[in-house]
């Protein structure tokens, strides 16, 4: 502790101090009859109230009843479902988390983590330890019910229908509340953030409930409370505890309040306190590229609402918004509709359950809502931007207009392309044809400090293609549990697209909520060009073992066509490598071919029609890598402490280092084939020699031929040698269809010169079909040999010697290096 205390600069001395301070004198005034909760409001205050986002009064054609008119006419499924679950929420029936049907019976009991059964003591708050899962349970189940979100669902479904029992269920619970919860005892006092969460609820019912019949005895008790709450924020800010979106959540409590209710004592402070750390932090927990500095997308919609929620209600009230504060707001919104493109933005990181408006909305599919308001606030175009509930009453019908599916009919969606976020080490290789496609490389930091959110994932791969998920994020599973390993297992390496070694992760776990030697992640290259996008990233996770490791992963997409992903393992003994691929639970995967090691898997949608999107998973046959044994069933978590089976691929192999693989992903039309002709059944072939590593992959009357330089050195394959570092070819029908090559300063067929440079080239780009032919000024010039062989047939119908080139594979020796794969 002394260490600890050390460290700390005299503004954090001060605050812990005055909060401790606060903390044992509040629990003496307690210990002697004198009772907290509320505070008494200035009666005489002349201050006119803040302006909320619609007008309070219910009188026809107010701002509140038109939007209660448009939510059941343009979102009629959701006004059913908000009283269905009013009707639940009156029958004490919850959903919570990713937890349905919780029966609290006739008294809720709020101290209760009903999943478990487990009760959290009535100490003081300050001395429950709530990650003692022992004594309290699970203490976000407990804080989930103790946010009141479940309150303003009730004020909603009286509006909607007028039916005055979900106001008395409303007052009731309330009070209920207030009587089980005296401060400053018990778990729902322990969290500041959650004393916010619940104060921004009371304001939603508040704002919701203004005009009722019998509300104004009601609100004269709900308002000192919330006055309480408002002192109880300012005195116990997360500034130094955690310091992330929890004092984001803390500091839009307060500027709610301050705005709203100038009658409570401090509320000026609160104003202007909450706004100012708002700013201070947007510019603080926000990456330069927009990306949240947490390392997870689900607390980057969390904080991105936070901030959208204060934008909008200061500019409700007339004040002035910075234009860098903005700019924040529109990189991450970029971010949001980036990872978007082609389908849900599929997470990455801790999935905490919860949500600022909705607790419902509170999977993959709905993290792109802040787009809705982003959309409206901004007037900006975002191509997954939909209507939804929240936007309706928070702008009512300029939303329906900017949102409502004929109006979005009407614009033309934009191509997706290729995007990349080098600070949060987001990299979107993105694609249009023959449907939108997005596959993220997740290459950035494992987070901010010791990345108590972030996963160990790094070089992780995520998919989406034609509007749904296809290679995914295992989610969270839980927070805190009986067993560490329930939260280990969906953080770890092995619940992400990318390599494990040794059967160890990139990291190592620590508390549920710390890592310890975290990886340093690096993307090496990255290059996007009109008929490819290229990406290069490393990570040195296992440079730990006794023999380190460097997991290096080269993606390649071809524009219209294919992606080809190179694991390479560095290292100089013998190690454990495991490829995992986690597609979507709605998917099927069956390995297509009969032979028991075939290198091919077809992945589809379960009772796909033969039209519907698919995607083939090919690896090189006939190595020591084992694929076709590998489909098996593993859980993934759709929302917090829910559980779900889905497919799992898995390519593991004992090997000598270094090592590599390739594994190919060709997205196609139509369902799998139950007959698939030999002659165009995709095939996949590693070849090497001591300068290149080759893969040619073979379907239809297509090769495509991928080249990679193993050193700095030249090299030939074939009728082809380089000193390219990357070297792409597709042939089709005998012709040269596509050319693409990444560095060097040559490439020459059959020793005959086809391009050059006079120094190190970026890239160089060529293909037949739509006449594309792109290169950095300056480098790459073509030669005649080039033009005449860009016009007529190849000599042999592959870029790869087996197909009538110079070498004979039966006689063909492998370098040392290939004998070391």
């Amino acid at each position: 502790m002394l260490a600890r205390v050390s460290r700390m600069n005299w503004d954090e001395v001060r605050v812990r101090v005055g909060q401790e301070f606060h903390k044992q004198s509040d629990l003496l005034m307690y210990r002697m009859g004198v009772r907290n909760g509320s505070v008494q409001l200035n009666a005489d205050s002349a201050a006119p109230p803040g302006q909320f986002f619609f007008s309070a009064s219910e009188f026809s054609g107010s701002e509140i009843s038109e939007r209660a008119e448009l939510l059941r006419k343009h979102l009629p499924d959701e006004a059913a479902e908000i009283l269905r679950e009013a009707d639940e929420i009156c029958g004490h029936r919850f959903r919570l988390l990713g937890y349905e049907n919780l029966e609290y019976g006739s008294e809720i009991d709020w101290h209760l983590d009903l999943v478990h059964g487990k009760r959290a003591p009535m100490d003081p708050w300050f001395k429950i330890p709530f990650l003692d899962f022992a004594l309290v349970g699970d203490h976000k189940v407990t804080w989930e019910l103790n946010r009141h979100q479940h309150l303003v669902t009730l004020a909603k479904a009286r509006l909607l229908s007028g039916d005055e029992k979900y106001v008395r269920e409303l007052m009731a619970r309330w009070r209920s509340w207030i009587k089980a919860n005296p401060y400053p005892l018990g778990i729902n006092w322990g969290s500041t953030l959650e004393v916010a969460f619940r104060s921004l609820s009371w304001i939603w019912v508040d704002q919701l409930l203004a005009g009722a019949g019998d509300y104004a005895q009601f609100r004269s008790e709900l308002a000192p409370a919330l006055a309480f709450h408002g002192r109880y924020i300012e005195r116990y800010l997360s500034t130094y505890f955690s310091p992330n979106t929890h004092l984001l959540g803390e500091a839009l409590a307060l500027f709610f309040l301050g705005t709203l209710y100038p009658q409570m004592p401090g509320a000026a402070r609160w104003k202007e306190s909450g706004w100012r750390i708002v700013l201070h932090e947007a510019g603080r927990q926000v990456r330069p590229d927009g990306v949240y500095f947490e390392q997870s997308l689900y607390y980057h919609v969390y904080a991105l609402d936070f901030f959208l929620y204060a934008r909008l209600l200061a500019a409700r009230n007339g004040m002035e918004i910075p234009l860098a504060y903005d700019a924040v707001l529109g990189r991450m919104l970029d971010v949001v509709a980036a990872l978007a493109q082609a389908g849900p933005a599929e997470g990455f990181g801790d999935d905490d359950g919860g949500r600022l408006w909705n607790p419902r909305r509170n999977r993959t599919e709905q993290m792109t809502d802040p787009l809705a308001l982003g959309a409206v606030m901004y007037s900006s175009q975002f191509s997954a931007a939909r209507l939804t509930e929240e936007a309706i009453w928070l702008f009512g019908n300029q939303a329906v207009e900017k949102l409502s599916i004929a109006n979005l009919g009407t614009q033309a969606g934009p191509a997706a392309r290729s995007l990349a976020f080098p600070d949060g080490g987001l990299y979107v290789l993105a694609d249009s044809q023959p449907f939108a496609q997005a596959m993220v490389v997740d290459a950035g930091p494992q987070g901010v400090g010791r990345s108590g959110h972030g996963h160990a994932d790094a070089l992780s791969l995520r998919l989406t293609m034609d509007g749904r998920r296809w290679l995914v994020d295992s989610g969270s599973g839980v927070y805190i549990s009986k067993d560490a390993a329930d939260r280990n297992t969906f953080r770890g390496t092995g619940a992400h697209n990318t390599m494990r070694v040794d059967g160890v992760d990139q990291a190592v776990a620590d508390e549920p909520f710390s890592w310890t030697h975290i990886p340093a992640t690096h993307a090496e290259s990255w290059i996007v060009g009109k008929s490819f996008t290229y990406f290069v990233g490393s990570h040195n996770g296992y440079a730990r073992l006794a023999d380190p490791v460097v997991h290096r992963r080269h993606v390649l997409k071809i524009a219209g066509d294919l992606w080809l992903v190179r694991d390479v393992a560095l290292g100089q003994t013998e190690h454990e490598l495991d490829i995992r691929w986690h597609f979507a639970p709605d998917l099927e995967v069956q390995n297509e071919v009969r032979a028991v090691d075939s290198g091919r898997v077809e992945i589809a949608r379960a009772g796909a029609a033969s039209g519907d999107p698919g995607l083939s998973l090919i690896v090189p046959e006939e190595t020591v890598w084992h694929t076709a044994t590998e489909i098996t069933k593993t859980l993934l978590s759709p929302a917090y402490g829910e559980f779900q089976p889905a497919p799992l691929v898995r390519c593991r192999a004992r090997v000598l280092l270094p090592a590599e693989i390739a594994t190919a992903l060709v997205p196609r039309s139509g369902a799998i084939r139950q007959e698939a002709e030999p002659q165009i059944e995709p095939r996949l072939v590693s070849m090497a020699q001591a300068a290149v590593q080759v893969y040619e992959l073979n379907y239809g009357h297509a090769s495509h031929g991928f080249f990679f330089a193993l050193d700095n050195e030249a090299w030939s394959f074939g009728p082809l040698s380089s000193d390219a570092r990357v070297l792409y070819c597709h042939i089709a029908k005998e012709k040269l269809a596509q050319l693409v090559v990444i560095g060097g300063t040559r490439v020459a067929w059959q020793e005959q010169p086809l391009l050059k440079a006079a120094g190190p080239s970026a890239f160089f780009e060529w293909r037949r079909r739509d006449a594309v032919m792109n290169a950095a000024p300056g480098e790459f010039s073509v030669t005649a040999l080039f033009e005449e062989l860009t016009g007529e047939e190849l000599t042999g119908g592959s870029c790869s010697p087996f197909s009538g080139g110079d070498h004979d594979s039966s006689h063909h020796s492998p370098s040392p290096y290939a004998e070391k794969r």
